[in-house]
């Protein structure tokens, strides 16, 4: 038995789940399962937000490490794969090395492209209009700015901008778009139409997983996902009524 291995392996999973969008009970879960699953006597694991922490003992020898976690996007697929594969490795008689090399081919598994999250954006944005009870016309602007902030974000995103950054930006592209729109006659509500296209920006996995993580008594993570969720709202707050009071003050009312 190798418990550097194991133990790197182990934390490998626990990454790839936070970077993806997991909850945080969750990476520790499956850090302990992959430990017990290949004969470690005791593991323990502590997982915030930002890092994996592991330790793991067997015949009276002590490992631990710590990987940092410094970029979290949404990936549900990943998560999915990597939580069932931690939950066959026995069914498919996985080796530790079988397991590492699985997990990476995981990780480095392609995602939807650029044009298809673009569109699936827009056509998002498009829908939460008529939520919010909105019409056509608001809908297929709201359609329109999603291709915009969809693109400008990605865009964005691949310069290593800050992501508070990006959805302020976002929000207030989304906002000037539909104040010319409006001008244009081509919409009546501008309202609806910013609020169906910043639904996109909204951080609606990270206060699910706050109020998941805080229930499970993660009590940390939960309230460092509050805090995360809360300052992206700010943020969209901050680009979208900058843009607004901009207009207002400028040019006179809407």
């Amino acid at each position: 038995m190798d418990l550097n291995e194991i133990l790197h392996v182990a934390t490998f999973a626990g990454k790839i789940m936070l970077e993806s969008g997991g909850e945080t009970y969750r990476a520790e879960e499956i850090v302990w399962r992959i430990c017990k699953i290949y004969g470690v006597e005791e593991a323990e694991s502590f997982v915030t937000t930002t890092g994996v922490m592991v330790s793991i003992c067997h015949d009276g020898k002590t490992h631990s490490l710590i990987r940092r976690v410094s970029t979290r996007t949404i990936d549900l697929d990943k998560v999915h794969k990597v939580n069932d594969l931690s939950r066959n490795i026995i069914n498919r008689g996985l080796t530790v090395s079988q397991l590492k090399e699985q997990l990476k081919l995981i990780d480095n598994g392609e995602r939807y492209s650029d044009t298809t999250a673009i569109l699936i954006s827009a056509l998002g944005a498009f829908c939460f209009v008529f939520l919010f009870g909105g019409e056509l016309r608001e809908a297929l602007a709201a359609f329109l700015i999603g291709l915009v902030i969809k693109s400008v974000s990605i865009k964005f995103a691949s310069l290593g901008i800050n992501q508070f950054f990006i959805n302020s930006i976002c929000a207030g592209v989304a906002a000037i778009v539909a104040i010319f729109l409006l001008k244009s006659n081509l919409i009546v509500d501008l309202d609806k139409t910013i609020i169906g296209s910043i639904m996109l920006l909204v951080p609606g996995l990270a206060i699910t997983n706050a109020i998941r993580d805080t229930i499970s008594g993660d009590l940390l993570a939960g309230l460092t996902r509050a805090v995360e969720a809360f300052l992206v709202a700010i943020s969209i707050a901050i680009g979208t009524g900058a843009v607004l009071s901009f207009w207002i003050s400028t040019f006179g009312t809407l």
